[in-house]
């Protein structure tokens, strides 16, 4: 069951007071698995969902949603036990479990087969529901996904990730902590714990949609040799670098990764006619 809740406007740069006039943003809730799970929604045309990275949520895809909100109707899925999706502690701490759900959540919404995009180990729960649900996904987007053989281990990459976030903006590291205090330190050690021994590489051939992966040149914290792994077991994946481009690209380089993303939902529908 879906209902949705009160709406809020939120303004695409350029165009702020009339575009959120007419698209203002909604909140829906769903029920899947006895999750009470949450949406934000943005925009008009044809969806297309977001699934954040780990102990991350709707918030901080603000900037990217509103540049894509223009071209789509954009879903900011909160995965169980992140923003305002609650989970009991010690739940959904795998990928396949992550995977899992958002294929319910999918199905719910009457969302299966539509465009995906993942940050992070979004990207990897992506991956996931590709090889263990073929169909629930029309194309994937992978912006800097997380699991890698040879991944240092949670200590390395919180350090790696407090180095980067030097280079990104203040409002988004804000957004960041917002996001992690819903999801609580429990839970992001957990998944980063199973993210350390996840391999890419398990599940990557069983993948039949069209892949576009994103790299950032100067993401600190998944690196490019691990991509190009990821990319030689994917039958039908791109990789695409994104010039300066930190690990929180879908912020800093919000404008570049909503053009790469339209040109690629675009050219694989087109494939399909």
């Amino acid at each position: 069951m879906t209902c949705p809740r009160r709406p809020r406007a939120f303004a695409r740069p350029g165009n702020e007071g009339a575009w959120a006039a007419r698209n203002p943003a909604r909140s829906v809730w769903t029920e899947v698995g006895g999750i009470r799970t949450h949406a934000l929604v943005m925009g008009a045309g044809p969806p297309l969902v977001l699934v954040p990275g780990l102990a991350c949520a709707h918030f901080y895809f603000h900037e990217l949603q509103t540049r894509l909100a223009g071209h789509f109707q954009v879903w900011a899925y909160d995965p169980p036990g992140h923003g305002y999706s609650r989970a009991p502690a010690g739940t959904f701490l795998t990928l396949e479990s992550l995977a899992d759900h958002l294929a319910a959540w999918l199905r719910a919404n009457g969302l299966r087969g539509v465009p995906l995009l993942g940050h992070s180990l979004g990207g990897d729960v992506l991956l996931h529901l590709a090889a263990r649900w073929p169909g629930g996904a029309g194309c994937l987007v992978l912006c800097a996904p997380g699991s890698r053989p040879g991944t240092p281990g949670a200590p390395g990459q919180l350090l790696r990730l407090v180095a980067e976030g030097r280079q990104v903006r203040a409002r988004f590291l804000v957004r960041l902590a917002r996001s992690y205090l819903h999801a609580g330190p429990r839970r992001a050690w957990g998944l980063l714990t199973h993210l350390r021994q996840a391999d890419p590489r398990e599940v990557a051939p069983r993948v039949r949609a069209s892949v576009m992966i994103l790299e950032g040149t100067a993401d600190d914290i998944v690196r490019s040799r691990a991509l190009r792994v990821m990319q030689d077991h994917l039958p039908r994946a791109r990789l695409v670098r994104v010039p300066g481009a930190t690990h929180a690209l879908i912020d800093g380089q919000a404008g570049n990764v909503a053009r790469l993303v339209r040109a690629f939902v675009r050219q694989t529908a087109a494939s399909r006619r």
